[in-house]
């Protein structure tokens, strides 16, 4: 996977469909979308508009944590795909795992929708198979009947809120990382530490972040609907951060939060 892709969240209708179409034709490969977003249609229609061959785009796109059964799975899958109007999908994540708040049993939720992913795989229909917002308990129930480790657990990852410990054991599991909302919905702005830090770099604050973030090796999907931001996003290896740096951001308190917990749904924390 690119280490650096193109998020899609809220980038609905006409300005998905440029934002998508200027991404790819700015370098970006990897797209990022999910049933719960209702854009896949724009995203499918933004690829096609981008004239970029099919092959050299990893698409993503994520099952939704009220579906979760093999049945509904492979339903859900069929009708993102239509939606997206492709032959296949490069990357197909559950969104959320279930938990006990949603399902009386969670743990074969979540398996009986993994067997579906990986029927679909076995098929062609999907190219790889993962997760987002897993913690090790739900990774570890998973792994009791998954013939298919997850390649990808895509979660919150941003300066001040980045689950070390949840980062650590995946990458033990060789599982990718993959960091969601990595601006910390614009929270990282406000921080001092890190103007001063793009200051030195003579750069941006959401560069810095982006790069801390890749010198994690943790993927980053960036989203913007904005032609300057996300030209902007992808360019980040033109400096790299100093050891000192990256511990001085991986030190920094805790904020940005999203409130989003993976077992407190359908409450926010």
């Amino acid at each position: 996977m690119p280490i650096v892709g193109f998020g899609t969240f809220k980038a609905k209708e006409q300005e998905g469909i440029e934002s998508v179409k200027h991404a790819l034709l700015n370098g970006y490969r990897l797209i990022d979308t999910a049933a719960a977003y209702n854009n896949e249609e724009a995203v499918g229609k933004g690829i096609k508009a981008s004239g970029v061959p099919r092959e050299e785009i990893l698409v993503t796109t994520k099952l939704w944590r009220d579906n979760l059964g093999y049945d509904m799975a492979k339903e859900e899958f069929e009708k993102s795909l239509k939606k997206l109007g492709l032959d296949y999908i490069d990357l197909y994540l559950i969104h959320w795992p279930a938990n006990a708040k949603n399902y009386d049993n969670w743990q074969k939720a979540n398996a009986d929708a993994w067997r579906a992913m990986e029927e679909l795989q076995a098929e062609g229909k999907i190219k790889s198979i993962g997760v987002s917002n897993f913690f090790e308990e739900h990774l570890e129930a998973l792994f009791k009947t998954a013939k298919v480790k997850p390649a990808v657990n895509q979660i919150e990852f941003h300066p001040g809120y980045w689950q070390r410990d949840l980062v650590d054991y995946c990458k033990k599991q060789n599982i990718a990382v993959e960091s969601w909302s990595p601006l910390a919905r614009g929270k990282v702005f406000e921080n001092e530490r890190l103007k001063e830090i793009a200051k030195t770099h003579y750069t941006s604050v959401a560069k810095v972040c982006l790069r801390w973030i890749i010198q994690h090796d943790v993927i980053v999907i960036p989203k913007s609907i904005t032609k300057e931001r996300i030209e902007e996003n992808i360019n980040l290896f033109d400096f790299e951060l100093s050891y000192d740096e990256m511990n001085q951001i991986n030190e920094l308190s805790e904020f940005g939060f999203s409130g989003e917990h993976p077992n407190a749904w359908p409450d926010r924390i």
